[in-house]
């Protein structure tokens, strides 16, 4: 479970489910997936691919227990249990979307997640160079941060984890530069800084939480893709410290200060897109400034990109329709339709009460020759696998306005016990939204699972390419 008082850099990617187990799909007939059982077990890659995306721009992205994660350091643990990802999902959601929370927030420099609602791991690792010469780090990364990418860097406070964060040192890269305080036009918002260099300094309830400093310096995502006058918060204490082997979280947001806008872009690139892995044996990607699905040969369906005040950081899409078993849910356009957050560290997808209880319903009638198991979690509609060899289960869809529909598997559908084996208890892995989200669906990293997500900033969309990792 994640502490109550998170650090502020370890933003919580949740997971998608993992099942490289023993089975196969046989088809996809009369608006379901037929699975069956296979005797050949799966096997792990005995390889990490270079470059997942095989566009030359993108980052691997691995879990942080695959064993092609540049950190080792949560082999040891096991995946999180419904409960577990049902809690982070509240922590993330109500930080992000509950504006009357009582919390002392904090915004660099606009609105973005309150310190205190930040869970404390990053689920995902990328690697990025930073400096010239480029210093290799491993970073997290998040679509709803709070307005700046944050980098642990060294002197590291007493007792700090210390060899694999940034060294901010002007004799170790020639392109770093310090911000001066009240230089608003170079990224810093504040006027009131304890040095000449733009600084912050952050408390909790009377105790520094961090001091950090804003830098512009060259980020390296890819050899072809260089981002020169990168602004980050370097973080030089904080009062807790990374445990899953990162040093950051880069911010995707649509904040000014953001790295998605600090992308160079042409009409015929996007501002960044990522392929979130199946699982712990697997690779997923993460690619900025790389070429148009479409004009690379790729089928892309979009969605008409939104904002929602006060949260304008935010990626919000327009649901307009849910289909399941191929019928549309019996829902009039106008109270099914809703503001759609679309999130990379929040698990699960929250509709709207009603929209979710007819879902449920349909759901339920087609599943209604399966075991029943008990609720888990948020997670209320569960069922016991265990010992079939055939499994039955029908295809939910999410439309978009702008003419975008997500298809999604049973692996992005419903959230299993044993992440390894289909046949085994799964809850379907919707929920209520939130009363304090205003009616704000949320479309959550384990749907998103298996596509490529490409978010076109100039074109003001979403896209949606299937099967991509």
């Amino acid at each position: 479970m994640a502490s109550a008082v998170p650090c502020l850099l370890l933003c919580l990617l949740v997971l998608s489910p993992h099942l490289g187990s023993s089975y196969r799909t046989g088809s996809i007939n009369g608006g379901k997936h037929v699975i069956t059982r296979s005797s050949q077990e799966s096997k792990k890659p005995s390889t990490c691919s270079s470059d997942p995306s095989g566009d030359g721009n993108g980052l691997p992205v691995t879990h942080r227990l695959s064993p092609c994660s540049p950190s080792a350091a949560g082999l040891s643990q096991s995946m999180p249990s419904v409960g577990d990802a049902s809690s982070r999902d509240a922590l993330r959601l109500r930080g992000l979307l509950d504006d009357s929370a009582d919390s002392p927030g904090l915004t660099i420099p606009s609105t973005g997640t309150p310190l205190v609602d930040l869970p404390d791991a990053a689920e995902y690792h990328v690697v990025v160079g930073l400096g010239t010469p480029a210093q290799n780090i491993t970073v997290g990364f998040d679509t709803a941060t709070v307005g700046a990418t944050l980098l642990q860097c060294k002197p590291c406070a007493t007792g700090d984890p210390c060899d694999k964060v940034f060294n901010p040192s002007h004799s170790l890269s020639s392109t770093l530069y310090d911000i001066p305080c009240g230089r608003t036009w170079e990224g810093c918002p504040s006027t009131r800084c304890t040095t000449p260099g733009c600084t912050f300094r952050v408390t909790h309830n009377g105790s520094l939480v961090l001091n950090a400093t804003m830098e512009k310096d060259t980020l390296t995502v890819a050899p072809s893709v260089h981002v020169r006058g990168f602004r980050f918060l370097c973080l030089e204490m904080m009062s807790e410290v990374p445990t899953d082997g990162t040093s950051g979280v880069l911010d995707l947001s649509r904040n000014r200060y953001s790295l998605a806008s600090q992308v160079s872009l042409s009409p015929d690139t996007v501002a960044f897109s990522y392929c979130l892995p199946r699982g712990a044996e697997s690779q997923g990607f993460l690619s900025l400034g790389t070429t148009r699905p479409e004009l690379a040969g790729r089928r892309v369906s979009y969605a008409t990109l939104y904002s929602r005040f006060p949260r304008r950081n935010l990626y919000f899409l327009r649901l307009t329709g849910v289909r399941i078993g191929g019928t549309e849910l019996l829902i009039p356009t106008e109270p099914l339709a809703s503001n759609a957050l679309i999130e990379v560290q929040t698990t699960f997808t929250y509709l709207k009460p009603y929209v979710y209880e007819d879902l449920r319903e349909v759901f339920r009638a087609w599943m209604s020759n399966y075991k029943v198991a008990p609720s888990s979690g948020e997670l209320d509609t569960c069922y016991d696998f265990t010992g079939l060899n055939n499994l039955e289960v029908p295809i939910i869809t999410l439309s978009f306005e702008g003419g975008a529909s997500l298809e999604l598997g049973i692996e992005q559908m419903m959230y299993f016990s044993n992440p390894h084996n289909i046949f085994s208890v799964a809850c379907l892995a919707f929920a209520p939204a939130p009363a304090y989200g205003s009616g704000v669906s949320v479309i959550g990293s384990l749907a998103q699972a298996y596509t490529e997500v490409v978010y076109d900033l100039i074109g003001g969309k979403v896209g949606f390419v299937d099967n991509r990792c």
